[in-house]
């Protein structure tokens, strides 16, 4: 089964849903902020595509971070502050079963899912 994470009010997860749904994927959503986020799902996808991947350093959420809680960060950390504030977290994240994509690209989604 195909999962898609994120946030149901980001533009870019609409824009997922939107492409999943014209090619006929059979998806399930996961809201991170409705239906949580477990630390182990956060470690996967950090060893599956990288802690740097997953973090998105250009939302709101990030520049508003304390300027301390971004110093001296690394995986543990990065990991942290992605569950305590999920928006933290580059979406959508697209889990295929074989494959962990982060953000939304068309080819890559095509590749993926074998369209």
């Amino acid at each position: 089964m195909v999962t898609l994470y994120g946030i149901s009010n980001c533009d870019t997860i609409r824009k997922a849903k939107k492409w999943l749904d014209a090619q006929g994927v059979d998806y399930r959503f996961h809201d991170f902020r409705k239906d949580g986020l477990e630390r182990a799902q956060l470690e996967r996808w950090a060893a599956s595509v990288g802690w740097e991947t997953l973090l998105n350093r250009r939302g709101m959420t990030w520049r508003k971070l304390d300027p301390a809680d971004k110093a001296g960060l690394d995986e543990r950390k990065a990991i942290d502050l992605m569950l305590e504030h999920p928006a933290m977290i580059k979406r959508p994240v697209l889990e295929t079963g074989d494959a962990v994509l982060v953000g939304f690209d068309e080819q890559a989604y095509r590749d993926a899912l074998g369209l």
